[in-house]
């Protein structure tokens, strides 16, 4: 008996060494498929983490992260030795709002976008260029024209055209002008009969159409605002002639959306939003996404009002990348834009637009009985929402309502709803939108593009310098983000950065200086913050190891450099998972 017990209890010792001696072994590394080194590498990490000297990737994830001596132990014969030749690496940026559909849809559209990049900067100039387009692309009489990008704040007039001055082009053409801000828009005679619009033609819930008093009374002066803008282009798309076979038209709408999505890339950009699919572009998105031809992910956030029968069904493609195309929430507009005057506000304006009083504080898209139940619908399900609110009367509504429901048990931090540009906001917002759990997502280059505009024409300098406040959300702890809302402006967040950072006007004044942030705080709003916004920060947004390899290589360290010459970066090249999709030539 004692022998077989002694047999048992070296037995039993011999598998404990075994275990032991196995245990103690360190663990054979991966390999990565490549590495990085020889730049700057900032990992938005955080601490003495943001910067290290080599990160290793494999099979479309960070495999490694550390410094260049560490990253031996993941070489082998096969591994790709990326030598950044002193560029630096960030995590690929990512879009928080945009317009990719948009942006696709305006490929044949008459660029009327004023100074610089464009050369539109008087009513005179709209119609010269549009003359000169219907003539030298033979532009037959009855065929819609489309441009867009005119902007009265850059113009001379500081006002829209109206309907007689797009007569003046052409009487036999359709015409139809966007308005920088994609919120409104102007049409001529024929425009309005194409469109079944005339003087009977009642407002719609968000949608406004001006007025011009003559002689005979009110006329419609063409101009159309908000929902009547979106409504107008909805009806339009349906009626245009297109002369293709419908495989044919389908075949050009995908390769305009392509088309688009490169200007992303060639940007740094490996996460994409569409911020207000409409009009049939959801089921282009999925097409083109089924074909494979989305290198990038892409987000998207259907306009609620023209989806809100089919909530139900679309519930489950929430939150699931499916072909790079995921479902990511519903867009609400609350108003309209402030440049163009349509923001909703509590104050005045402090010079009206042409045929309104002093009074005039813009129009409100929803009351908030409406917003209330919509939202409610939505955050019933845990689904999340975009609301654009640019002026401060849209914002107090958008608290007013989520705090509503939040009292209710409806609206949990965890839905992570996004205030989208939350230009006119006020410095007693910060802390309601901190307790709620909300998300801002700032449009700092509006500071830049339209700041002395707000100052002289809009706000007043009291109101302008608190316009797009990042400064005082990072005091408040919130986890701002921040966009560029192509194609508003193009489709480049380091000019964002740059505005963000350093808050100057086109004439170079400083805008609200102590609303200035880090360089290191305006890259995190577009790399880490933006991936919380989204729900992926475990994903995204950083260069962790577990993580996609969504990374951006940029010509220069935009923490080594004066801030004024930030705008001057380059991004020489865009990797979607380990894999290159751009390089700069």
């Amino acid at each position: 008996m004692f022998n077989c017990i002694n047999r048992l209890t070296l037995c039993l010792q011999g598998v404990g060494l075994t275990l032991f001696f196995s245990c103690s072994q360190p663990a054979v590394k991966q390999k990565a498929d490549i590495i990085f080194y020889g730049g700057p590498i900032i990992t938005m990490e955080g601490g003495k983490d943001s910067l290290v000297e080599a990160v290793g990737v494999k099979d479309g994830k960070i495999l490694f992260v550390g410094m260049l001596e560490e990253s031996e132990d993941y070489k082998d014969k096969r591994t790709v030795l990326r030598d950044l030749k002193g560029k630096t690496l960030l995590p690929g940026f990512i879009d928080t709002h945009s317009h990719l559909t948009a942006v696709a849809d305006l490929e044949g559209a008459v660029d009327l976008s004023p100074a610089l990049p464009g050369k539109v900067n008087s009513i005179k100039n709209i119609q010269q260029v549009l003359r000169t387009y219907i003539r030298t692309d033979s532009i037959s009489a009855g065929t819609p024209v489309i441009g867009h990008g005119y902007d009265d704040a850059m113009m001379s007039e500081h006002r829209h055209p109206t309907r007689d001055e797009l007569d003046a082009v052409s009487s036999k053409h359709p015409i139809m002008v966007l308005h920088a801000s994609g919120s409104m828009s102007v049409v001529n005679s024929a425009m309005l009969a194409l469109l079944g619009i005339n003087e009977k033609t009642k407002d719609t819930e968000g949608g406004y159409y001006d007025y011009a008093r003559n002689s005979l009374g009110d006329r419609l002066n063409g101009r159309l605002d908000g929902n009547a803008t979106f409504h107008a282009l909805a009806t339009l798309m349906a009626k245009l002639p297109t002369g293709d076979h419908p495989k044919d038209v389908l075949k050009k709408k995908i390769e305009r959306l392509v088309n688009a999505q490169e200007l992303w890339i060639r940007n740094g950009q490996t996460t994409v939003c569409d911020g207000r699919t409409m009009n049939g572009s959801m089921e282009l998105l999925k097409t083109v996404a089924s074909e494979g031809l989305f290198q990038v992910d892409v987000i998207y956030f259907p306009d609620f009002e023209s989806v809100r029968n089919e909530i139900g069904s679309m519930k489950a493609d929430y939150m699931k990348y499916r072909d790079r195309l995921k479902l990511g929430g519903f867009k609400f507009s609350s108003d309209g834009s402030t440049q163009g005057k349509a923001a909703w506000l509590t104050a005045p304006y402090l010079v009206p637009p042409a045929g309104e009083s002093s009074t005039y504080r813009g129009r409100s898209i929803y009351p908030d009985s409406v917003l209330y139940e919509d939202l409610k619908c939505l955050f019933l399900q845990k689904v999340t929402a975009q609301l654009h609110v640019n002026g401060d009367a849209a914002i107090d509504q958008a608290l007013r309502v989520v705090e509503q429901l939040s009292r209710e048990g409806v609206y949990t931090e965890d839905i992570r709803a996004t205030l989208i540009q939350g230009q006119n906001s006020r410095p007693d917002h910060m802390s309601k939108i901190k307790a709620l759990g909300l998300i801002p997502s700032y449009f700092p280059a509006y500071v830049h593009l339209w700041g002395d505009w707000s100052v002289n024409n809009v706000f007043g300098s009291a109101r302008a310098a608190f316009l797009s406040p990042t400064q005082a959300a990072k005091n408040a702890g919130i986890p701002f983000t921040i966009h560029h809302d192509s194609p508003v402006t193009p489709p480049n967040l380091l000019t964002a950065v740059y505005a963000a950072v350093n808050r100057t006007t086109r004439s170079g004044v400083v805008l609200g200086a102590d609303q200035r942030i880090s360089v290191m705080d305006a890259l995190r709003a577009i790399t880490i913050n933006a991936a919380y916004q989204y729900h992926e920060e475990h994903d995204k947004g950083s260069i962790a190891k577990g993580k996609l390899a969504d990374l951006v290589i940029l010509d220069s360290n935009p923490l080594a450099m004066d801030p004024k010459d930030l705008r001057n970066i380059k991004v020489a090249e865009t990797i979607k998972e380990g894999i290159t999709l751009y390089v700069a030539k």
